[in-house]
């Protein structure tokens, strides 16, 4: 009896090379222009002691209490795949004290991990970029960040609109939570269930709910940039001048908090409603007192994260679509005593930088048929004339090209039917008589 076919966790998706294509193209475009803005990767465990995010999120927000995916291992020591990168980065920072006397400006691709409800462009393993620059509490770096990522935005090809706030500093955020209780708890029977529960704990959640009666009550609270203190607020007017320099458009959202405790002064959202109800797609804002927080020392610090999943999707909409690449040449051998033959040659090509697909023992009509699947420009089949010594044929799958000759002919046939030859994969040295490869 067939044993139960498994599947996989709820939330969490395989990518397989038809699709992966299109992520290897989008984080190759995101390499690059990273490279343009001077940032180095860094790449960071999945797995953190769950004390980090409960001190860096907050304890009492809904990624801590409801969202993360926290076991205690065989020591007794509790830990959590990560749910965000920011806090593991600052951690990390601290940890090598790379932030001493440096300005550096990280980032990291890679799956965060949230139990949330799955939905289209949201799942519970998740890929974000996240990027991170440390030491630089000027709005110029906020205005230079929100700029790299309205770039990144416009080279996937996403139409999104920039909303952006400002926090302020602790103390004017602490002075604003006492005016919004004030306001909301007459108004505590309207609000939702999640509201009314996270109010005293988080009011400032209260203003990105996306109940319609919240949002009602949301829109008549007092206003954050109305109680800014004088710095924060110089800061954000400079800010928004800055992004009109920069031709970025904006609009203020004075309802814009971020879901995560530790931002102060700017904070900025794209959002798009290309996915259905109006949706985040790239996120961020300052955190400047976190780093003190987690145990290292004063510094300033801003970032931001942007779904990939979410920017594949709307790549989608558009009818942006990668193809899988396909091998540049198609090998296969008719019968057992071919196979030798076959796949040295197909190694030696693949020393000079030359993709092949190999394929046999089978019959020349097999063959043909896995050649075409391939999607292969070039076949060369080894038969027992090849094997006798008859010149090697190397033909063009969609056209009239053909070459024949040994080796060395076979590369000049492919260099005059247009290829143009890789750099030879390095460290490689083979020598076929002892059939070891060197490295």
């Amino acid at each position: 009896m067939a044993g139960k076919v498994l599947q996989a966790v709820r939330g969490m998706n395989d990518i397989f090379p038809e699709e992966s294509a299109g992520w290897q193209a989008l984080e190759g475009d995101l390499r690059t222009l990273l490279a343009l803005y001077d940032y180095g990767e860094v790449r960071l465990p999945l797995l953190e002691s769950t004390e980090l995010f409960a001190r860096a999120i907050g304890d009492v927000t809904d990624i801590v209490q409801k969202e993360m995916y926290t076991f205690a291992d065989r020591n007794g020591d509790s830990l959590t795949l990560r749910p965000e990168g920011t806090a593991g980065c600052v951690r990390a920072a601290i940890q090598t004290q790379s932030m001493r006397g440096q300005t550096p400006r990280y980032y990291y691709m890679g799956p965060m991990f949230r139990h949330e409800r799955p939905q289209k462009g949201r799942y519970r393993q998740f890929h974000q970029l996240g990027v991170e620059v440390f030491g630089l509490p000027a709005a110029s770096t906020d205005a230079e960040v929100i700029a790299l990522s309205a770039r990144i935005l416009r080279t996937a090809g996403v139409t999104a609109s920039l909303q952006i706030n400002s926090l302020g500093s602790p103390a004017a955020r602490a002075h604003y939570r006492t005016l919004l209780l004030d306001y909301l708890r007459p108004r505590r029977a309207e609000l939702c269930a999640d509201c009314q529960e996270r109010m005293e704990r988080n009011p400032l959640r209260v203003l990105d709910c996306k109940v319609p009666t919240c949002q009602d009550i949301a829109h008549l609270a007092p206003h954050l940039a109305d109680h800014l203190d004088a710095d924060s607020a110089a800061h954000f007017t400079l800010l928004q001048s800055l992004l009109t320099a920069l031709d970025i458009p904006y609009q203020v959202n004075h309802s814009l908090v971020r879901g995560l405790d530790y931002y102060n002064r700017t904070v900025f959202e794209w959002v798009t409603d290309a996915l259905g109800a109006q949706g985040t797609v790239l996120a961020g804002g300052r955190y400047d007192g976190l780093v003190a927080q987690l145990g290292g020392a004063e510094t300033a610090a801003i970032g931001f994260a942007v779904g990939l999943e979410r920017l594949l999707a709307l790549q989608a909409l558009q009818g942006r679509a990668v193809e899988a690449p396909a091998p540049l040449l198609f090998m296969g051998a008719l019968e057992a005593a071919a196979v030798a033959r076959a796949w040295q040659i197909a190694e030696q090509l693949r020393d000079g930088g030359i993709s092949v697909v190999t394929s046999g023992p089978a019959t020349f009509k097999t063959l043909m048929k896995q050649a075409e699947r391939s999607r292969a420009r070039f076949q060369i089949i080894i038969g027992a004339g090849q094997l006798a010594g008859e010149a090697l044929i190397l033909k063009e799958q969609a056209g009239e090209g053909r070459w024949q000759g040994d080796l060395d002919a076979v590369h000049e046939g492919l260099r005059r039917l247009g290829v143009d030859f890789p750099q030879p994969a390095p460290h490689t040295v083979r020598n076929f008589a002892t059939a070891r490869t060197l490295s």
